[in-house]
């Protein structure tokens, strides 16, 4: 994939949604996903029906209220976001479930990014596809550059929900979920992303469940 080819499909629409890709520069040690957190674990969020008034605007306010009273951003508004490893256009993506299991598209990974003084993450970011479906429908994980906080967005039948968990990297929720997806044997698991969940757990001194 080369670099402008990246440039064109992927950090093109992300600048426009207000996002600066800053390539290369995700925190080493960085949990590679996050998935299995329970109510114990939730620490903020908000939920909108479709219906609701003004939906991309109220999503925006929402979600920048809830991350810069959670710490997502950094001093410079930096963070990161789950974005596919590699180079997808809007209409490769649409078809896929994002962020599902056992989905054909390469392993999602942590891609540090900048929030600039003009944004739409809810509007133009959920429209490229890298952020959700459509504008008022994204989906989309998001963590602070030192894992405190992990905010996700999931787009339902009758809404949007957004979660938000602190030190996701601490919960023993969602690290036996990540210990149990790293040895999940099925055929359709994402390969890739199970030795990275592995080999993270490992780094941390976690021992795994075969090993007990």
């Amino acid at each position: 994939m080369g670099i402008q080819e990246r440039e064109r499909k992927m950090y093109r629409p992300l600048r426009r949604a207000g996002l600066e890709v800053i390539p290369n520069t995700v925190p080493p040690g960085t949990m590679p996903f996050v998935s299995g957190y329970r109510p114990e674990d939730i620490v903020g969020g908000f939920s909108h029906r479709y219906e609701t008034p003004r939906l991309v605007e109220r999503l925006n306010e929402d979600w920048y209220d809830l991350a810069v009273s959670l710490g997502l951003f950094d001093h410079r508004r930096e963070f990161l976001v789950l974005l596919p490893h590699g180079t997808y256009t809007h209409q490769s993506l649409l078809p896929k479930e994002y962020l599902h299991y056992g989905r054909h598209v390469p392993s999602p990974v942590w891609t540090r990014v900048r929030l600039l003084h003009r944004w739409d993450i809810m509007g133009r970011g959920a429209a490229s596809a890298f952020l959700g479906i459509r504008a008022g429908h994204p989906g989309f994980a998001m963590m602070a550059l030192d894992s405190s906080v992990y905010i996700g967005c999931s787009t339902g039948e009758i809404g949007v929900d957004v979660r938000a968990v602190a030190q996701p990297d601490r919960s023993e929720n969602i690290l036996q979920d990540l210990e149990w997806y790293a040895h999940w044997d099925y055929p359709r698991a994402d390969k890739e992303l199970q030795k990275r969940i592995a080999a993270w757990l490992a780094g941390r001194g976690t021992a795994s469940r075969s090993d007990r």
